[in-house]
């Protein structure tokens, strides 16, 4: 990974008091899961074909859905440079190693749709969760309509993380159809400052207070 990228992952960064500034992207870069560890998730780039091959080599079959990604090494790579080329791509890093990566795509569709993984050394952290985010907030600030997805119905934890970022069902058809409406106050508040979601963890002073700050959204639970 780049300097850049450990850069962005600063030690010891407070989020609850950041107000972000006119240079932020969508979505705060920064995350911390569920155990404490500090995560970047960041716009993919072509450098990272590699670094995903490599952490799609370690899916057994069982971490895969609905063929993706594909098993063969050959069609694995073209998969992913497919949708490094043709989507929205974003990634979730750690120590300069990759565990997760989201797109929506096509990029130019007026409801693109979303796809999302996360190595299972990083599952149950909330990593799946915030790569959703990254997405819809990207989709929502390229002025995409919507954003929907296929899950299989027996996917019951797949399913309750696109419940918690706001995808409702659409459709019932072998496996589901659910989407996002990107006017949505979800895919709006998802693009809030840390402080505006979570607010300080103590009274700031001329900064924006728990009192006057929006309330969380159900997507940041």
């Amino acid at each position: 990974m780049t300097s850049d990228t450990a850069i962005a992952a600063c030690d010891g960064w407070d989020g609850s008091e950041c107000e972000g500034t006119p240079h932020c992207p969508p979505r705060c870069p920064r995350f911390v899961d569920k155990e404490g560890a500090r995560w970047t998730i960041r716009p993919a780039v072509e450098g990272d074909e590699p670094f995903l091959a490599e952490m799609y080599e370690r899916f057994d079959r069982t971490d895969r859905a609905q063929g993706l990604p594909p098993v063969s090494r050959r069609r694995c790579a073209d998969w992913i440079r497919s949708m490094l080329t043709e989507g929205n791509n974003v990634v979730a890093e750690r120590d300069g190693e990759l565990f997760g990566h989201a797109m929506y795509t096509p990029t130019g569709a007026a409801v693109p749709e979303l796809a999302v993984f996360v190595h299972p050394d990083a599952q149950d952290r909330g990593v799946g969760t915030e790569l959703c985010r990254h997405v819809i907030a990207n989709a929502a600030a390229a002025g995409r309509e919507g954003i929907e997805l296929h899950v299989e119905t027996g996917n019951r934890v797949a399913r309750n993380v696109y419940r918690t970022v706001g995808f409702e069902v659409v459709e019932r058809r072998g496996d589901l159809r659910m989407r996002l409406d990107l006017d949505d106050p979800i895919a709006t508040e998802v693009r809030w400052p840390p402080l505006a979601r979570e607010g300080p963890t103590e009274p700031l002073s001329g900064a924006l207070s728990v009192d006057a700050a929006p309330s969380p959204s159900p997507a940041d639970d």
